[in-house]
């Protein structure tokens, strides 16, 4: 199922040698690792644009709000020429249905943010740019999660980009078999806990409006929920965030658990929240009670069973 989860990336961290130098930036996790649970759709603008490898090194100029694209030496612009083959490629990366996108830091033209722009008459510059076909993608994908190889260095960012890429690609597989009421409430049942870290107010929020499935305009209805959804998620679920919702856990086992069962868990929980040890710990134990004693609803929460374990997601504190 994941190997239909496609993410947009840029070219050259998969290892391809279409950078302005003919070289590239591998990124090997990128590849290695994360690339056995999705599938990549590369893309190289300045290549697919019709610039050819190697070639003269492109640079933001002007307002940062609205710059041009040239080249560094000789100034010859490219503003145009990018942003008429970025039309057409944006609209078949629209059919293509992506969960995400992870972009190269730094890039004129790949850059999700910080990307230098220097001003007309010279001096220092901007770190305010964004990439030239990175900003217009992000404009016309506001919803879908992005990031560039250097912030999925943190393994915070790193964890949030993931979960966030594969909660898309299961709203998109809901999409598939059929938006129906109960098709929607399901997808939110699995999701509250995951919401609740993140978001205390979208997780009420996405609750009030799931309960109006039966009564509302569906697709409407459903779209407002996939933006508050994805907005809800796109900030990191602080260290309070993830206490809470383990603690929320803990309380469907208050009649199951024997006393030292129930001490042993709220130590782990506990350690997690002082930085001792990593959310691993108290989730795994959670899943050995929730199959202990059955637990359906916590079985079911993607909270306790996320992305797969190789991604080690769960492992830094």
């Amino acid at each position: 199922m994941t190997k239909q989860l496609k993410i947009g990336i840029a070219k050259c961290l998969l290892g391809e040698n279409v950078r302005f130098d003919g070289g590239h930036k591998l990124d090997r996790y990128l590849r290695d690792v994360l690339g056995q649970y999705v599938r990549f759709v590369p893309v190289c603008p300045e290549v697919e644009c019709g610039l050819p490898i190697p070639r003269e090194a492109l640079r933001l100029v002007g307002d940062p709000e609205a710059p041009r694209l040239v080249t560094s030496k000789t100034g010859r612009d490219y503003t145009d020429q990018m942003q008429t083959w970025a039309a057409t490629r944006l609209d078949e990366l629209a059919e293509a249905k992506l969960c995400g996108y992870i972009f190269k830091y730094g890039s004129p033209s790949s850059g999700m943010s910080r990307v230098k722009v220097y001003p007309e008459q010279g001096g220092p510059p901007s770190m305010k740019g964004r990439g030239m076909f990175a900003a217009m993608f992000m404009d016309r994908f506001p919803l879908l999660p992005v990031e560039d190889d250097g912030r999925l260095n943190d393994p915070g960012l790193r964890e949030n980009f993931i979960m966030r890429i594969f909660t898309v690609h299961r709203w998109q597989t809901m999409l598939q078999n059929g938006l129906t009421p109960k098709a929607l409430v399901d997808f939110h049942t699995r999701h509250k806990i995951l919401v609740m870290a993140h978001n205390v107010q979208a997780y009420r929020d996405l609750g009030k409006l799931v309960a109006l499935a039966g009564s509302e305009e569906l697709p409407s209805l459903a779209r407002d929920y996939y933006q508050r959804l994805l907005n809800g998620l796109r900030k990191p679920a602080t260290p309070k965030g993830h206490r809470n919702a383990l603690d929320h856990c803990q309380g469907y086992f208050k009649k199951e658990l024997e006393p030292f069962e129930k001490q042993e868990l709220r130590e782990v929980i506990q350690q997690f929240a002082e930085g001792l040890i990593p959310r691993i710990v108290p989730v795994t134990l959670l899943n050995h009670y929730i199959r202990k004693y059955g637990q359906e609803y916590l079985a079911s929460q993607v909270y306790l069973n996320p992305p797969p374990s190789e991604l080690k997601l769960l492992n830094h504190l």
